[in-house]
């Protein structure tokens, strides 16, 4: 019974327009931000930088990524690319003795520049044709990249990354990386989440329902989805900088090729586009399926005495992987936010089945 609608009574717009109205979810996103803040505490050094950390900062990227395909409704296949502007640019700034937190939004602002540059030209077509005119921004980017030596010292060099310094601070722990990761995945939730309610998430939303009635409303189209790529790109090339300096500690061209832009695109449709939830459930399939099925089929093998090959133990994780993602597409095509929907619905109503589904 602690998980109820029951005497809320809404007497004001304010009170309508609370982010988490009721009690029982203030007390749930409390819970879990105090597990957040005890995690250094409570995990061991090898699952707070090989699992958490990188979850965080994935989130963020799929932040980024959702407003534009959730927000507005444009395909984005070269995301990749928007982080590995973001990285480098910052890197480059920091090593040549720029304070950490300009060169972050200065790498913000390169990677908001070029992706929208890309996004302009894009904005003609629609559908798959757009998706292949930002495919061409991440072969551009990755050949650049690579054929520069300027910028990444060449196809096989690796560029270190400077130590973090936090307000002149050093941050070289663990945890305070950690926390770097989490300070800024918590004030990108925050805004997109505020975002939604604003006439600029309102415009997006038109947008992407259908530009066409959009512009008969008196909602520019071109404007207002080139403000969605550039707010887009601006977060990618943050997410980018963030995991170069909290969790690769080194950036290379193989860090960002379109393998990445594929996973954050798997990552917001798993998850669910357009919800905030999501990108943190489709992070967490994304990232943890794989090597949680590894060891899990790795141990099952031990167990057994060798039942399981080693062809197939290679490949059996990619193959379940890949089911999993399909099987969920299938049963639940609005992603795993839709399941967590329906599971809260039906907790809001239990023990009657008036849930809407």
């Amino acid at each position: 019974m602690f998980y109820r609608a029951a005497g809320i009574r809404h007497t004001d717009y304010r009170q309508t327009r609370q982010l988490w109205p009721l009690a029982a979810d203030r007390r749930l996103l409390a819970a879990i931000a105090a597990l957040a803040l005890a995690a250094p505490l409570l995990l061991s050094p090898l699952a707070l930088n090989s699992y958490l950390t990188p979850l965080l900062l994935w989130t963020s990227a799929a932040l980024g990524l959702n407003l534009l395909m959730g927000g507005a409704g444009q395909v984005h296949l070269g995301y990749g690319a928007v982080m590995a502007i973001g990285a480098y640019g910052t890197v480059h700034l920091v090593r040549a003795g720029l304070p950490f937190e300009l060169a972050l939004l200065a790498g913000g602002l390169l990677a908001a520049l070029i992706g929208t540059l890309f996004g302009a030209a894009a904005l003609r077509v629609k559908g798959l044709y757009l998706a292949v005119s930002t495919l061409a921004l991440q072969y551009l980017t990755d050949f650049v990249i690579v054929h520069v030596p300027a910028i990444s010292g060449g196809s096989q060099a690796s560029l270190q990354v400077p130590a973090l310094r936090l307000l002149g601070q050093p941050v070289t722990s663990d945890a305070g990386l950690y926390f770097v990761a989490l300070g800024a995945c918590a004030l990108l939730t925050v805004w997109m989440l505020n975002i939604r309610r604003t006439s600029f998430g309102r415009a997006l939303a038109a947008i992407r329902e259908k530009d066409f009635a959009a512009e008969i409303l008196g909602v520019s189209a071109f404007r207002y989805k080139l403000l969605a790529f550039w707010v887009s790109s601006f977060v990618g090339g943050v997410a980018g900088a963030l995991y170069a300096f909290c969790y690769y500690k080194a950036v290379s061209p193989e860090q960002f090729h379109i393998e990445l832009s594929i996973q954050l695109l798997a990552t917001v449709i798993v998850g669910g586009m357009g919800s905030v939830l999501g990108c943190y459930f489709g992070a967490a399939l994304i990232l943890l399926a794989p090597p949680l099925l590894n060891h899990a089929l790795a141990a099952l093998s031990r167990q057994y005495g060798g039942l399981i090959g080693n062809d197939l133990l290679t490949h059996a994780p990619l193959i379940l992987y890949g089911a999993l993602i399909v099987g969920f597409l299938l049963f639940e095509p609005l992603g795993l936010a839709k399941i967590y929907d329906n599971l809260r619905k039906s907790l809001l109503v239990w023990p009657f089945r008036h849930a809407r589904r």
